[in-house]
Protein backbone atom coordinates (compact mmCIF):
# COMPACT_ATOMS: atom_id res chain seq x y z
CA UNK A 1 0.00 0.00 0.00
CA UNK A 2 1.13 3.68 -0.76
CA UNK A 3 2.17 5.66 2.19
CA UNK A 4 0.22 8.50 2.35
CA UNK A 5 1.07 12.38 3.13
CA UNK A 6 4.32 14.29 2.67
CA UNK A 7 6.90 16.60 4.40
CA UNK A 8 5.25 19.78 5.84
CA UNK A 9 7.27 22.60 8.30
CA UNK A 10 5.39 21.16 11.37
CA UNK A 11 6.40 17.49 11.01
CA UNK A 12 9.99 18.35 10.22
CA UNK A 13 10.29 20.59 12.94
CA UNK A 14 8.82 18.19 14.83
CA UNK A 15 11.66 15.75 13.88
CA UNK A 16 13.94 18.71 14.32
CA UNK A 17 12.92 19.58 17.58
CA UNK A 18 13.14 15.53 18.46
CA UNK A 19 17.11 15.34 17.20
CA UNK A 20 20.32 15.61 19.48
CA UNK A 21 22.25 17.98 16.28
CA UNK A 22 23.82 21.12 16.37
CA UNK A 23 21.34 23.94 16.38
CA UNK A 24 22.22 24.84 13.11
CA UNK A 25 22.24 21.66 11.73
CA UNK A 26 18.42 21.88 10.35
CA UNK A 27 17.85 25.08 7.45
CA UNK A 28 14.39 25.86 7.27
CA UNK A 29 13.62 25.62 3.32
CA UNK A 30 10.58 27.07 1.99
CA UNK A 31 8.11 25.09 4.03
CA UNK A 32 10.01 22.33 5.22
CA UNK A 33 13.00 21.84 7.84
CA UNK A 34 16.03 20.10 5.94
CA UNK A 35 18.95 18.61 7.57
CA UNK A 36 22.15 19.56 6.10
CA UNK A 37 23.38 16.11 6.00
CA UNK A 38 20.99 14.00 3.32
CA UNK A 39 21.47 10.38 2.64
CA UNK A 40 22.51 9.29 -1.72
CA UNK A 41 21.57 6.17 -3.11
CA UNK A 42 23.71 5.91 -6.36
CA UNK A 43 26.25 3.59 -6.08
CA UNK A 44 26.39 -0.13 -5.28
CA UNK A 45 25.61 -3.22 -6.98
CA UNK A 46 22.41 -4.18 -8.09
CA UNK A 47 21.68 -7.16 -5.29
CA UNK A 48 20.21 -8.24 -2.40
CA UNK A 49 23.40 -7.93 0.05
CA UNK A 50 23.79 -3.69 -1.09
CA UNK A 51 19.90 -3.11 -0.83
CA UNK A 52 19.94 -4.83 2.68
CA UNK A 53 22.99 -2.32 3.69
CA UNK A 54 21.55 0.89 2.13
CA UNK A 55 18.24 0.38 4.37
CA UNK A 56 20.04 -0.33 7.16
CA UNK A 57 22.18 2.58 6.70
CA UNK A 58 18.83 4.64 5.28
CA UNK A 59 17.03 3.75 8.88
CA UNK A 60 20.16 4.67 10.96
CA UNK A 61 20.43 7.88 10.02
CA UNK A 62 17.06 8.65 9.70
CA UNK A 63 17.10 7.98 13.79
CA UNK A 64 20.19 10.08 14.46
CA UNK A 65 19.18 13.17 12.46
CA UNK A 66 19.40 12.94 8.96
CA UNK A 67 15.82 14.04 7.36
CA UNK A 68 16.73 14.58 3.47
CA UNK A 69 16.29 11.00 1.25
CA UNK A 70 17.62 10.92 -2.36
CA UNK A 71 17.71 8.26 -4.84
CA UNK A 72 16.30 7.91 -8.53
CA UNK A 73 14.37 5.37 -11.03
CA UNK A 74 17.63 4.63 -12.82
CA UNK A 75 20.10 3.73 -9.35
CA UNK A 76 20.82 0.10 -9.21
CA UNK A 77 18.35 -0.71 -11.84
CA UNK A 78 15.39 0.54 -9.57
CA UNK A 79 16.44 -1.01 -6.40
CA UNK A 80 17.76 2.37 -5.12
CA UNK A 81 14.44 3.77 -4.51
CA UNK A 82 12.96 0.26 -3.66
CA UNK A 83 15.51 0.27 -0.75
CA UNK A 84 14.66 3.66 0.04
CA UNK A 85 11.15 2.32 0.37
CA UNK A 86 11.72 -0.45 2.25
CA UNK A 87 13.49 1.77 4.62
CA UNK A 88 10.41 3.97 5.22
CA UNK A 89 8.23 1.34 5.48
CA UNK A 90 10.44 0.30 8.57
CA UNK A 91 10.62 3.81 9.94
CA UNK A 92 6.60 4.55 9.55
CA UNK A 93 5.60 1.06 10.23
CA UNK A 94 7.06 0.72 13.75
CA UNK A 95 5.96 4.30 14.66
CA UNK A 96 9.87 5.71 15.05
CA UNK A 97 8.91 8.40 12.50
CA UNK A 98 5.71 10.11 10.74
CA UNK A 99 6.09 10.70 6.57
CA UNK A 100 5.54 14.49 7.33
CA UNK A 101 9.05 14.52 9.07
CA UNK A 102 10.72 13.37 6.05
CA UNK A 103 11.60 14.58 2.58
CA UNK A 104 12.43 12.37 0.15
CA UNK A 105 13.97 13.09 -3.61
CA UNK A 106 13.71 11.33 -6.49
CA UNK A 107 14.38 11.61 -10.56
CA UNK A 108 13.67 10.68 -13.93
CA UNK A 109 14.76 10.90 -17.27
CA UNK A 110 17.37 8.38 -17.82
CA UNK A 111 16.07 5.13 -18.92
CA UNK A 112 16.88 2.45 -16.91
CA UNK A 113 18.46 -0.46 -16.77
CA UNK A 114 15.71 -2.46 -15.75
CA UNK A 115 13.69 -1.75 -18.60
CA UNK A 116 16.06 -1.08 -22.01
CA UNK A 117 15.93 0.34 -25.09
CA UNK A 118 13.51 -2.46 -26.56
CA UNK A 119 10.71 -1.65 -23.97
CA UNK A 120 10.88 2.30 -24.92
CA UNK A 121 10.38 1.34 -28.48
CA UNK A 122 7.35 -1.17 -27.37
CA UNK A 123 6.08 1.61 -24.74
CA UNK A 124 6.65 4.99 -26.62
CA UNK A 125 7.80 4.31 -30.20
CA UNK A 126 5.81 4.56 -33.13
CA UNK A 127 3.79 1.55 -32.51
CA UNK A 128 3.56 2.39 -28.45
CA UNK A 129 1.85 5.80 -27.10
CA UNK A 130 3.27 7.94 -30.39
CA UNK A 131 6.33 10.13 -28.53
CA UNK A 132 8.86 8.14 -31.01
CA UNK A 133 12.60 7.59 -31.09
CA UNK A 134 13.59 10.65 -31.40
CA UNK A 135 12.75 11.83 -28.01
CA UNK A 136 15.21 8.95 -26.80
CA UNK A 137 18.41 10.73 -26.87
CA UNK A 138 21.66 9.24 -27.18
CA UNK A 139 19.95 6.07 -26.11
CA UNK A 140 19.97 6.75 -23.05
CA UNK A 141 17.67 9.80 -21.59
CA UNK A 142 14.00 11.57 -22.52
CA UNK A 143 12.01 14.02 -20.84
CA UNK A 144 8.67 13.87 -22.93
CA UNK A 145 5.72 14.38 -20.81
CA UNK A 146 4.12 10.76 -21.26
CA UNK A 147 7.69 9.31 -20.21
CA UNK A 148 8.05 11.23 -17.34
CA UNK A 149 4.50 10.20 -16.53
CA UNK A 150 5.27 6.43 -16.73
CA UNK A 151 8.51 7.18 -14.71
CA UNK A 152 7.01 8.87 -12.11
CA UNK A 153 4.03 5.97 -11.28
CA UNK A 154 7.21 3.27 -11.21
CA UNK A 155 8.84 6.17 -8.95
CA UNK A 156 5.78 6.58 -6.40
CA UNK A 157 4.96 2.34 -6.67
CA UNK A 158 8.91 1.32 -5.93
CA UNK A 159 9.18 4.08 -3.11
CA UNK A 160 5.32 3.27 -1.75
CA UNK A 161 4.34 6.11 -1.65
CA UNK A 162 1.25 8.77 -2.37
CA UNK A 163 3.48 11.62 -2.68
CA UNK A 164 6.90 12.44 -3.71
CA UNK A 165 8.62 15.42 -2.09
CA UNK A 166 10.87 16.72 -4.62
CA UNK A 167 10.81 15.13 -8.14
CA UNK A 168 13.90 15.92 -10.69
CA UNK A 169 14.67 15.85 -14.17
CA UNK A 170 17.81 14.25 -13.59
CA UNK A 171 20.83 15.68 -15.87
CA UNK A 172 18.95 17.71 -18.40
CA UNK A 173 22.00 18.32 -20.16
CA UNK A 174 22.56 15.36 -21.34
CA UNK A 175 20.64 16.28 -24.51
CA UNK A 176 22.17 19.05 -25.17
CA UNK A 177 24.79 19.18 -27.90
CA UNK A 178 22.46 16.53 -29.63
CA UNK A 179 18.88 18.30 -30.32
CA UNK A 180 19.28 21.91 -30.94
CA UNK A 181 18.81 24.63 -28.39
CA UNK A 182 14.88 25.75 -29.19
CA UNK A 183 14.12 22.06 -28.87
CA UNK A 184 15.87 21.63 -25.99
CA UNK A 185 14.29 24.61 -24.00
CA UNK A 186 10.86 23.70 -25.48
CA UNK A 187 10.94 20.13 -24.42
CA UNK A 188 11.78 21.65 -21.03
CA UNK A 189 8.58 24.08 -20.97
CA UNK A 190 6.39 20.75 -22.13
CA UNK A 191 7.77 18.88 -19.31
CA UNK A 192 7.52 21.34 -16.37
CA UNK A 193 3.89 21.76 -17.66
CA UNK A 194 3.45 17.97 -16.97
CA UNK A 195 5.28 18.51 -13.56
CA UNK A 196 3.18 21.02 -12.28
CA UNK A 197 -0.07 19.50 -13.27
CA UNK A 198 1.77 16.31 -11.34
CA UNK A 199 1.68 18.75 -8.00
CA UNK A 200 -2.05 19.81 -9.11
CA UNK A 201 -2.73 16.33 -8.52
CA UNK A 202 -1.18 16.07 -5.47
CA UNK A 203 1.97 13.25 -6.91
CA UNK A 204 4.79 15.48 -6.06
CA UNK A 205 5.33 18.78 -4.06
CA UNK A 206 8.15 20.40 -5.73
CA UNK A 207 10.43 19.93 -8.85
CA UNK A 208 13.54 20.80 -10.20
CA UNK A 209 17.01 20.16 -12.61
CA UNK A 210 19.47 17.39 -10.88
CA UNK A 211 22.43 18.48 -13.04
CA UNK A 212 25.61 17.36 -13.17
CA UNK A 213 27.66 20.34 -15.61
CA UNK A 214 24.63 22.22 -16.85
CA UNK A 215 24.94 25.00 -14.12
CA UNK A 216 28.36 24.59 -12.90
CA UNK A 217 30.23 25.46 -16.77
CA UNK A 218 31.07 29.01 -17.99
CA UNK A 219 27.47 30.36 -19.96
CA UNK A 220 28.95 30.10 -23.34
CA UNK A 221 29.51 26.26 -23.05
CA UNK A 222 27.99 24.18 -24.83
CA UNK A 223 26.13 21.91 -22.35
CA UNK A 224 25.83 24.97 -19.94
CA UNK A 225 21.83 25.70 -18.87
CA UNK A 226 20.71 28.97 -17.72
CA UNK A 227 19.34 29.19 -14.59
CA UNK A 228 17.07 32.24 -15.00
CA UNK A 229 15.66 30.89 -18.43
CA UNK A 230 14.75 27.71 -17.07
CA UNK A 231 12.91 29.42 -13.76
CA UNK A 232 10.63 31.72 -16.38
CA UNK A 233 10.14 28.40 -18.54
CA UNK A 234 8.65 27.19 -14.78
CA UNK A 235 6.86 30.87 -14.72
CA UNK A 236 5.23 30.34 -17.72
CA UNK A 237 4.81 26.61 -17.54
CA UNK A 238 2.57 27.26 -13.78
CA UNK A 239 0.31 30.50 -15.76
CA UNK A 240 -1.39 32.11 -13.58
CA UNK A 241 0.01 30.47 -9.80
CA UNK A 242 3.23 30.04 -8.48
CA UNK A 243 5.52 27.74 -10.02
CA UNK A 244 6.82 24.90 -8.21
CA UNK A 245 10.07 24.67 -9.84
CA UNK A 246 12.21 25.11 -6.36
CA UNK A 247 14.90 22.92 -6.34
CA UNK A 248 18.41 22.21 -8.16
CA UNK A 249 20.97 19.75 -7.52
CA UNK A 250 24.53 20.35 -8.12
CA UNK A 251 27.97 18.87 -7.33
CA UNK A 252 29.88 20.47 -4.57
CA UNK A 253 32.85 19.59 -3.05
CA UNK A 254 36.57 20.59 -1.89
CA UNK A 255 37.56 19.00 -5.39
CA UNK A 256 34.64 20.46 -7.50
CA UNK A 257 33.83 24.14 -5.71
CA UNK A 258 32.63 25.84 -8.99
CA UNK A 259 29.57 25.90 -7.40
CA UNK A 260 30.15 28.82 -4.59
CA UNK A 261 33.01 30.27 -6.61
CA UNK A 262 32.85 30.45 -10.13
CA UNK A 263 30.57 32.88 -11.80
CA UNK A 264 28.52 30.83 -14.71
CA UNK A 265 25.27 32.16 -14.14
CA UNK A 266 23.89 35.46 -15.51
CA UNK A 267 21.41 37.60 -13.17
CA UNK A 268 20.61 39.99 -15.02
CA UNK A 269 23.90 41.99 -15.51
CA UNK A 270 25.67 40.13 -13.45
CA UNK A 271 26.98 36.64 -13.35
CA UNK A 272 27.19 34.77 -10.07
CA UNK A 273 28.10 31.41 -8.95
CA UNK A 274 25.44 29.10 -9.16
CA UNK A 275 24.15 28.73 -5.65
CA UNK A 276 24.70 32.30 -5.51
CA UNK A 277 22.15 32.62 -8.17
CA UNK A 278 19.65 30.23 -7.54
CA UNK A 279 19.16 32.16 -4.12
CA UNK A 280 18.48 35.14 -6.01
CA UNK A 281 15.60 33.09 -7.83
CA UNK A 282 14.17 31.72 -4.59
CA UNK A 283 15.76 28.55 -5.69
CA UNK A 284 16.94 26.13 -3.29
CA UNK A 285 20.08 24.56 -3.83
CA UNK A 286 21.08 20.73 -3.02
CA UNK A 287 24.72 19.46 -3.23
CA UNK A 288 25.90 16.19 -4.64
CA UNK A 289 29.16 14.18 -4.86
CA UNK A 290 29.77 16.35 -1.57
CA UNK A 291 32.98 14.22 -0.88
CA UNK A 292 33.78 13.88 -5.05
CA UNK A 293 33.48 10.09 -4.48
CA UNK A 294 36.58 10.26 -2.79
CA UNK A 295 38.64 12.85 -4.43
CA UNK A 296 38.18 15.31 -2.15
CA UNK A 297 40.26 13.23 1.07
CA UNK A 298 43.20 14.19 0.35
CA UNK A 299 42.07 18.19 -0.13
CA UNK A 300 40.26 17.87 3.32
CA UNK A 301 44.15 16.24 5.23
CA UNK A 302 45.63 19.76 3.70
CA UNK A 303 43.02 22.11 4.97
CA UNK A 304 42.40 19.80 8.30
CA UNK A 305 43.73 22.94 10.44
CA UNK A 306 41.14 25.50 8.77
CA UNK A 307 38.39 22.58 8.68
CA UNK A 308 38.31 22.46 12.77
CA UNK A 309 40.14 20.34 14.45
CA UNK A 310 37.58 18.81 16.77
CA UNK A 311 36.61 16.44 12.82
CA UNK A 312 38.77 13.38 13.43
CA UNK A 313 38.04 12.08 9.70
CA UNK A 314 38.95 12.93 6.58
CA UNK A 315 35.38 12.37 5.09
CA UNK A 316 34.30 14.53 7.58
CA UNK A 317 35.87 16.94 7.26
CA UNK A 318 35.54 17.31 3.11
CA UNK A 319 31.66 16.75 4.39
CA UNK A 320 32.48 19.65 6.89
CA UNK A 321 33.16 21.68 3.23
CA UNK A 322 30.28 21.22 1.34
CA UNK A 323 27.64 21.40 4.60
CA UNK A 324 28.91 25.07 5.27
CA UNK A 325 28.47 26.61 1.87
CA UNK A 326 26.46 29.58 2.46
CA UNK A 327 23.41 29.28 1.00
CA UNK A 328 23.14 25.49 0.44
CA UNK A 329 20.36 23.67 1.54
CA UNK A 330 21.19 19.89 1.91
CA UNK A 331 24.98 18.34 1.58
CA UNK A 332 24.40 14.37 0.08
CA UNK A 333 26.41 11.73 0.36
CA UNK A 334 26.32 8.37 -0.62
CA UNK A 335 26.53 5.97 2.67
CA UNK A 336 26.69 1.66 3.24
CA UNK A 337 29.42 0.87 5.49
CA UNK A 338 28.60 1.35 9.20
CA UNK A 339 31.50 3.07 9.65
CA UNK A 340 31.13 5.38 6.95
CA UNK A 341 27.27 5.84 8.07
CA UNK A 342 28.89 6.55 12.09
CA UNK A 343 31.26 8.91 11.34
CA UNK A 344 28.66 11.26 8.92
CA UNK A 345 26.32 11.11 11.45
CA UNK A 346 28.58 12.14 14.27
CA UNK A 347 28.53 15.31 12.07
CA UNK A 348 25.33 16.21 12.87
CA UNK A 349 25.59 17.40 16.21
CA UNK A 350 28.95 19.73 15.21
CA UNK A 351 28.42 23.06 14.14
CA UNK A 352 28.77 23.99 10.78
CA UNK A 353 31.81 26.57 9.87
CA UNK A 354 30.88 30.48 10.60
CA UNK A 355 30.46 31.55 6.22
CA UNK A 356 33.54 33.87 7.28
CA UNK A 357 36.02 30.62 8.13
CA UNK A 358 34.47 29.39 5.11
CA UNK A 359 34.80 31.87 2.42
CA UNK A 360 38.91 31.82 3.70
CA UNK A 361 39.55 28.06 2.86
CA UNK A 362 41.15 28.60 -0.92
CA UNK A 363 42.67 31.99 0.28
CA UNK A 364 46.20 31.86 0.95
Amino acid sequence: MSCPGFATLEGTARYRDRSLCAKDHFREIGEVWLSSIGIGTYLGKPDDPTDEAVVRAIVQSVQNGVNVLDTAINYRRERGEKSVGQALERLIGSGEIRRDEIFVCTKGGFLPQSLGTQWYAKQFGKGGKGIGMDHLVAGCHCMHPEYLSDQLERSLKNLGLKTIDLYYIHNPETQLGKVGDHTFYERLALAFEFLESAVEEGKIKNYGLATWKAFRLPEKNRQSISLAQVKNLARQSAGRGNDHFRFIQIPLSLAMPEAVFMPTQRIGDKLLPAIGAAGKLNIFPIASGSIGQGEALSLAEKLKPRLGSVLTHSGQRALQFTRSAPGLATALIGMKQPNHVQQNLELCKKPLLEPERFQALFKK
